[in-house]
């Protein structure tokens, strides 16, 4: 396996942490086309950490790492993106596997090994015990393996705790279901996340898999929005045919890469998509000052230029990932760049 990669985020500690993420950190063992597999570090909110502080986002990261070598790795390439480790010392259980296979269009087919890990030891109250000792924490983040109904009893408590607290609630539904036993439980687990969220992403895919009405994707968006009344935000990721963002006011925002992209495969886009999303809006809450309220009831307000900008600052996020193998998450220069040089196709 590879040295972690240099980063230019500054490393942070827990009075400058404005967004904590709960979810898996595994290793994803990458099908070659000879047969072999190239192991690469990963896990959706892992990514998402790494991407965020990436993006020069405060960002924390709650569940422990292992002691074993992979754990050490993992925990070697958060700390030099810059993240802060909630749980800075490692634990006996071992690292998450995940085996991945991709198909000619480099879309990834998952296998998890997640029985005893050391990402999984973890309970709401330490989640919140840590949220609590980081004075300028603004959002939380989770969702993907984190909404195994197995951990029930962990994330769902631990998002009702963060709104109660005053933070803004980030879900990302991004299933996983065919590693999951129990589907209908699986479901209903990911349902309650998303009524604890103000800000939802899924892809077209997962509004499938979650049985949303509407005869399309967006109609399905639309539905799962108002269903959580809670959510002011929804964003829909369509692969390479681009996303849209809603906002609860009725407003809707559409971006596409104008020209096709030369992508090696998907792995971590989706993460990078959010990471890019919440960084946008993160600096414009900061450009505005927010008025006193908190970044949630801020979300309220956004005008259509604020959810367009940070729509195509998301794609563009997205689109420079695809183009590389695995996930390497740009910075927010890079991203701001390719969104000015390549402007998206709008509705």
């Amino acid at each position: 396996m590879s040295s972690p990669a240099p980063s230019s985020s500054l490393p942070v500690d827990a009075s400058t942490v404005q967004v904590a993420v709960a979810g898996e950190a595994l290793i994803d063992l990458i099908r070659n086309p000879d047969g072999t597999y190239l192991p690469c570090l990963g896990g959706a909110l892992y990514n998402l950490c790494r991407a965020l502080a990436r993006q020069g986002v405060g960002t924390q990261y709650l569940n422990p790492l292992s002691r074993d070598r992979f754990g050490r790795e993992l925990a070697a390439q958060l700390q030099g993106d810059g993240v802060h480790l909630a749980q800075p010392e490692p634990v006996q259980q071992v690292t998450s596997l995940a085996v991945v296979n991709l198909d000619a269009q480099g879309h990834p087919d998952y296998a998890f090994y997640r029985d005893g890990v050391a990402d999984r030891a973890v309970s709401a109250q330490g989640l919140t015990a840590a949220c609590s000792a980081s004075p300028a924490l603004q959002l939380v983040c989770t969702g993907a393996l984190a909404l195994d109904a197995r951990d029930a009893a962990v994330y769902v408590p631990w998002l009702q705790a963060q709104r109660a607290a005053g933070h803004c609630v980030v879900v990302d539904a991004n299933l996983r279901p065919s590693v999951m036993p129990d589907l209908a439980a699986y479901r209903a687990q990911v349902h309650a996340a998303l009524a604890e969220a103000d800000i939802i992403k899924a892809s077209d895919e997962d509004l499938e898999h979650l049985q949303v009405s509407g005869a399309d994707a967006l109609a399905r968006a639309r539905h799962l929005l108002a269903a959580n009344p809670r959510a002011v935000l929804m964003a829909l990721t369509l692969g390479g045919e681009g996303a849209w963002l809603l906002h609860k006011n009725g407003g809707q925002w559409f971006a596409k890469e104008a020209q096709p992209l030369a992508v090696v495969d998907t792995v971590g886009a989706g993460d990078s998509f959010l990471a890019g999303l919440l960084a946008h809006l993160l600096q414009r809450s900061r450009a505005e000052g927010m008025a006193g309220v908190g970044f949630a009831a801020w979300l309220n307000g956004l005008s259509a230029d604020a959810c367009q900008a940070a729509l195509r600052h998301a794609l563009a996020s997205a689109s420079l990932c695809v183009m590389e193998r695995g996930c390497v998450p740009p910075s927010w220069q890079a991203a701001q760049a390719r969104a000015a040089q390549y402007p998206a196709l709008a509705r």
